[in-house]
């Protein structure tokens, strides 16, 4: 049953079905079919049938039938006539200038088209300075710092639901009339960009950056950069996003790099960063250091064979390799195990377990190794396992983090093996200088075979750190890099959200902060790369001394520029000459990104927007990048400025595709927006996936994903539907499962609010001029019902907003105009305006008035464009507290609760009969009776009968021409025999005549027993979930969920019992 159904949609991880929590609240067993469920039914549906094209529905309800497609029977045989193609939009408007309004008679604005209402609205917006600070507004400020993109290429629905996000809260703060400030910008993105642009180079001229030079290659980066930066830019315009691009920053823009160069001088002269020779995270593709959080750690259960970056055939990890390397100056072996034999090269130690009896006698002596004749000390050391491996521990402290230590407590050498493309350097021996570090793995075992020393291999579960941007195996590796001392700036940032200074939501982002926090270690800064910050350190170089590579005794001078280091080294060493070698590394870029809220407004320069905009009010973001990103912003922030970054922190979930899997290009299932808005044939679909550089066998993987996901492509579905979507989706819990069928869905209910938003147009005279403050006392029971539930969305919305409950937001904005308005008010209106008297049609056309407007302005900040037409078009109304007209509905006020709107007892009254006409439907759907049915509404007391009978006309009135004859019965009527029942309250009831439809009563008694042992068993089911332990734990919305599927399985089986009382009698009466 379709309640049913509802209720139990709103288990599935849907966020689009929890609108219907509300309204399932109020059960309806015996409907078969509804709206929601035709809603998102009609998802896959051709758009051109989504709605009439006339602004009147009633009419445009009779027009979609007569242009529905024929059924099957009848239009056998008949030739297909295709409908006439319309030609593509063209919009008359200059860009720039205000949007030039076409008639609703006009082909493209007949019906609800995406690329029709959503020209020309962003150019006018942002010419006209929209988006820049209000002056005259509040001089409380709502400030946000778009986290920049890479400039790597296009957006993804990650931006996409960032974005949405961000400029909800810009548009909703906006028309509250605070000032706000929305800073745009891109990061420069080191790494990705760098290596984007040299398989570019290579594919195109068969070049490498070595080959064309750094200065050279900086150049062709930047001219990339540009074109992309712009790809990306016209991305966001698209998406609706209220940025003030006056004010646009690039990480690597003048002001950006000052700031940069600031902090970097600015902290080593304080300490805090440092240069040391220590192991970093190698990535032999890239050739550059990476942060612990740019490794992902891959757990393996044994031996697996993985593709790894510059390797032809597979490579086999998760082998425990045994072998033996013989004691010096006795016949002795000492056996040791590995996952990593090649690094058996760089060994120089082997520790044992200063309690394992097995090796005491070898504590002390040393080990000759096979290949290099290299001397390895045996140490006692209690960090062994004894019972791992063989007991004895090989040390190779040069590539191993845990070596390392044993090799600093132990006094051991430091030997390299590794060049920095991951070939074997001369330390490794002239058998193996030069070998790929994996192709030495197999050379190394099959020279210890020779050898005799090898004694076997086995199958071992183990983690493999890999590049998350080329998936190669990292190598721990020795190198001078510069460090940041993080412990005493954690400390602080840990603080400022234990005292409330930066609040962190959702809970699950804020645990993870201080967790991360409390186990900090230096931050290695150096990256070897061309495109970036380059490191403005400086070695200096005296006379006399050679300009050979770097060693310990090495002098450094760091400067904000090349003359301010030039002056640093002169003053440090008077009298002297030399000259500086800058160091050829650039900066990490989320050392760069990490000073993104103040360099954007200016910092370091004490400017107008940093001492009015700093610091700011929110960042969104993606809990994914919480430790790269934002807790270094607000380190540096609290030690570089003293002041928090921002005032609050919210991390949006991650979205994966309709299989819960993580976006990937190789799995074909990463969704462009703009394919979203603009819509994509599937041809298309794969001709994209060619662009890139994936393997052929990644291409076909991805093709065969993207012809299940979208086997007719991707419909046009418009910025707006795309919003709505995604902040749908945005509950502040886990990851979200992006279904496109969902966002077909919401590009009809925008199809809906502009088949409304005409409707209510088409009723208002020539001559309408809406009323500052309706005409309360002689408003009717409907009008009162809409303006009092349209009040209460007003005051639930902000309040959702302001709580960030994006979802429950949008469930508010649909209930009110969809359920509320359209479904509701819209329909009863047609009779006021129609059969009322001309105060009553006056007043209707004010209320419909009212309410759209208020409706279109709740819209605005998840709809912009849709909400922008329609409201363009409503006669201007003077809204409370503005002086003059707003230009734009962005600059409308955004509505605030009436409490002059408040009619709780009429909403109530009103609300009654829209559950007895509910009740109406549903029964008549449960017997199949489309017209001329006969129904009651049996009260049982005096106070129901006086409360239900002046609502008997609307209750008519909303049920149709499913209604033929509708009858009260008070507390002393019989009720008539043959009467399906339908039980709403204690004291009315209402009943449904299907005696002629029945035509063999013991059939329908039994069919009805068996739905009611179903149902009785889904209350004995909830029950027990309810009472369960730990439900308590669960969430509201699941919690409300199970309750409500509780109660409407209470109330079918009061149904059917009380109906099956009925068919008795009627086997009595026969």
């Amino acid at each position: 049953m379709c309640r049913s159904f509802l209720i139990a949609g709103l288990f599935l991880p849907h966020p689009s079905l929890m609108f219907a929590l509300r309204r399932c609240s109020r059960p309806t067993p015996f409907v078969k079919a509804s709206r929601l469920t035709n809603f998102l039914k009609m998802a896959s549906a051709p758009a051109s049938t989504s709605a009439p094209a006339s602004g009147k529905t009633d009419k445009a309800d009779k027009a979609n039938k007569k242009s529905a497609p024929p059924s099957k029977a009848a239009s056998k045989g008949a030739p297909k006539t295709p409908a006439p193609a319309v030609a593509p939009f063209t919009d008359p408007t200059t860009p720039g200038d205000k949007k030039v309004l076409q008639s609703f008679e006009h082909a493209h604005f007949s019906a609800y088209n995406p690329s029709a209402v959503e020209s020309s609205w962003y150019q006018w917006w942002e010419k006209s300075g929209f988006f820049q600070p209000q002056s005259g507004a509040s001089e409380q400020t709502f400030v946000i710092p778009l986290p920049p993109p890479n400039v790597t290429g296009a957006l993804h629905c990650g931006h996409a639901l960032a974005n949405t996000i961000q400029d909800t809260l810009i548009r909703w703060n906006r028309m509250r009339g605070l000032t706000t400030l929305w800073v745009p910008g891109c990061d420069h993105a080191g790494i990705s960009t760098q290596s984007v642009v040299e398989k570019m180079l290579w594919r195109k001229e068969s070049k490498t950056r070595i080959e064309l030079g750094r200065e050279a290659f900086t150049k062709l980066v930047w001219d990339w950069k540009d074109e992309y930066h712009q790809r990306i830019n016209n991305a966001q315009r698209l998406m609706g996003g209220s940025m003030d691009w006056s004010r646009e920053a690039f990480t690597m823009d003048e002001n950006c790099t000052r700031a940069t160069m600031e902090s970097f001088c600015r902290l080593h002269d304080e300490g805090l960063i440092y240069r040391s020779d220590r192991l970093v995270n190698w990535c032999t593709n890239l050739q550059t250091a990476l942060s612990s959080l740019e490794v992902e750690n891959k757990d393996i259960p044994g031996r697996t064979l993985l593709d790894v970056p510059g390797y032809e055939r597979k490579v086999a990890f998760g082998e425990m390799t045994y072998f033996k390397y013989p004691v010096e100056g006795t016949d002795l072996f000492v056996e040791v195990a590995t996952t990593r034999p090649e690094t058996m090269l760089g060994d120089t130690g082997i520790a044992v377990h200063p309690d394992d009896k097995r090796h005491a006698h070898l504590v002390g002596k040393y080990a000759r190794h096979p290949f290099t004749d290299r001397l390895l000390k045996i140490v006692a050391d209690s960090y062994v396992d004894p019972e791992l491996g063989t007991g004895a521990v090989k040390l190779t402290p040069a590539h191993d983090y845990n070596d390392y230590q044993l090799g600093k407590r132990h006094g051991l050498d430091f030997i390299n093996i590794l060049n920095g493309d991951g070939t074997m350097n001369e330390n490794a021996g002239p058998s193996f200088q030069g070998q790929k570090r994996f192709d030495c793995r197999y050379q190394v075992v099959e020279e210890l075979t020779k050898l005799g020393l090898f004694v076997k291999k086995e199958s071992h579960a183990m983690t493999i750190p890999l590049c998350e941007k080329t998936r190669d195996v990292i190598e721990p590796l020795m190198k001078k890099q510069w460090w940041v001392k993080m412990k005493d700036m954690a400390d602080e940032a840990l603080k400022v959200v234990e005292e409330g200074k930066i609040k962190i939501s959702p809970e699950s982002a804020e645990k993870s902060y201080q967790r991360w926090l409390s186990g900090i270690n230096d931050w290695c800064i150096s990256r070897q790369l061309w495109w970036g910050h380059r490191i403005p350190a400086y070695r200096v170089v005296l006379e006399g001394e050679e300009a050979s590579d770097e060693d310990d005794k090495s002098h450094w001078i760091v400067g904000r520029t090349p003359d301010e280091a030039q002056e640093k080294a002169a003053s440090a060493y008077p009298g002297k000459k030399f000259h500086l070698e800058q160091d050829p590394d650039c900066l990490d870029t989320w050392f760069s990104s990490g000073l993104w809220p103040m360099a954007t407004l200016g910092w370091p320069n004490k400017t107008a927007d940093f001492e009015k905009f700093f610091p700011t009010s929110l960042l969104e973001t993606g809990w994914d990048i919480m430790f790269f990103w934002v807790a270094r912003m607000i380190m540096l922030s609290l030690k570089l400025t003293g002041s928090v970054p921002f005032r609050e922190v919210y991390c949006h979930s991650l979205i994966r595709d309709s299989e819960g899997r993580k976006m990937s290009k190789s799995l074909g299932n990463v969704i462009d927006p703009l394919d979203i808005i603009n819509g994509i044939d599937l041809e298309s679909l794969h001709a994209k996936l060619r662009t890139g550089n994936l393997k052929e066998t990644e291409v076909t993987r991805a093709a065969k994903y993207q012809k299940t996901a979208f086997p007719q492509g991707i419909p046009e579905c418009g910025a707006d539907a795309l919003r709505f979507t995604l902040l749908s989706y945005t509950t502040g819990g886990g990851d979200i499962s992006f279904d496109i069928k969902v966002m077909a869905a919401y590009r009809r209910f925008c199809n809906k609010i502009w088949q409304a938003s005409k409707y209510v147009m088409g009723r208002l005279p020539e001559d309408f001029k809406p009323v500052a403050h309706l005409d309360i006392a002689n408003l009717s029971t409907p009008e009162k019902w809409i303006l009092h539930r349209m009040n209460c969305a007003v005051k639930e919305l902000n309040e959702a907003l302001a709580a960030r409950e994006f979802s429950k937001s949008t469930q508010i904005a649909h209930r009110f105009f969809y359920d509320e308005l359209c479904d509701v008010f819209i329909e009863h209106s047609k009779s006021l305006l129609t059969e009322g008297t001309a105060t009553e049609q006056a007043s209707a056309q004010q209320t419909l008035y009212k309410a759209l407007d208020v409706a279109l302005r709740l819209l605005h900040p998840f709809m912009p464009f849709v909400t922008e037409e329609l409201w363009q078009r409503l006669p201007r109304a003077p809204y409370e507290g503005v002086t003059s007209t707003p230009a734009s509905i962005m600059l409308a006020p955004y509505p605030t609760p009436d409490n002059s709107l408040n009619f709780p007892t009429e909403a109530d009254s009103y609300e009654l009969s829209l559950q007895c006409t509910r009740a109406i439907r549903s029964l008549a759907a449960e017997y199949n009776i489309k017209t001329g049915a006969v129904a009651f509404v049996k009260a049982t007391d005096e106070a129901a009968n006086a409360s239900i009978s002046p609502q008997m006309p609307s209750i008519k009135t909303l049920c149709g021409k499913v209604l033929a004859d509708l009858s009260l019965l008070g507390p002393t009527d019989a009720v008539p025999t043959g009467c399906a029942v339908f039980v709403l309250t204690n004291s009315i009831i209402v009943l449904l005549n299907v005696a002629d439809v029945i035509s063999d009563v013991d059939a329908a008694i039994k069919k009805l027993q068996v739905k009611l042992q179903k149902k009785q068993v889904v209350v004995t089911k909830q029950q027990e979930l309810i009472k369960r332990d730990g439900f308590e734990k669960s969430s509201e919305v699941v919690q409300a969920a199970e309750k409500a599927k509780l109660d409407e399985a209470n109330t079918a089986v009061n149904n059917y019992e009380r109906t099956i009382e009925e068919f008795e009698k009627l086997k009595i009466k026969a």
